[in-house]
């Protein structure tokens, strides 16, 4: 692989972690885009949209932390690099929960890295514009899937069959919590046992 570390790869690819929301439609001045379109409308770019620029106009700084495991500018430019790396091909909106400023909604992933997930998120309403501000994980994580999104972009990468065999398997393995820990929480204790035991396998770029 290109990275250091086969962790810091797989952060790289949480692009629902790193957002990026470039056909956000804001509010008419007529009042005709209501909140629940606005939200529709975020989540759907953000999964499959490459625009660096989003990652500060499109989600919170909270969101970016957490979502590339870094602190403040250095989190932001984290996600500018990585901002090509989208989550999903298309993604299906549903469970639209708006309180005041604040919402939550849940995406169905199509393609790419989170293939067959249901990814969770918070969002919040800053000066009129809703932002991705939590990543709350998945709902019924389905680890074959993303074991084999993660085999698919390896291969694609030219990555050794012992890496991909290797990752396949911790995939497998691996308990929900340390998945959700590695992608979710940032845990490099999570992530370091997902993908500890692959890294000697990867070609170091």
């Amino acid at each position: 692989m290109k990275r250091t570390t086969l962790a810091m790869a797989a952060l790289a690819v949480l692009a629902f972690a790193s957002l990026a929301l470039a056909a956000c439609g804001g509010s008419d001045d007529n009042g005709g885009s209501n909140d629940q379109d606005q939200i529709t409308q975020a989540i759907t770019a953000a999964a499959t949209s490459g625009d660096p620029a989003t990652c500060t106009k499109y989600q919170t700084l909270k969101f970016t932390e957490q979502t590339t495991g870094a602190q403040g500018q250095a989190a932001i430019q984290s996600c500018q690099k990585d901002a090509t790396n989208t989550a999903a091909d298309t993604i299906d909106v549903t469970d639209i929960q708006v309180d005041g400023d604040n919402a939550t909604a849940k995406g169905k992933a199509t393609g790419s890295i989170f293939d067959g997930q249901t990814l969770k998120v918070a969002l919040v309403k800053e000066d009129g514009q809703w932002k991705l501000d939590d990543f709350q994980g998945f709902e019924n994580l389905n680890k074959d899937a993303m074991a084999a999104a993660f085999t698919q972009q390896l291969k694609a990468e030219g990555d050794p069959p012992q890496a991909i065999d290797c990752l396949t398997k911790q995939f497998q393995s691996a308990s929900d919590d340390v998945i959700e820990g590695t992608f979710v929480d940032s845990d490099t204790q999570a992530e370091q046992q997902l993908f500890g035991p692959c890294a000697k396998y990867f070609k170091q770029g």
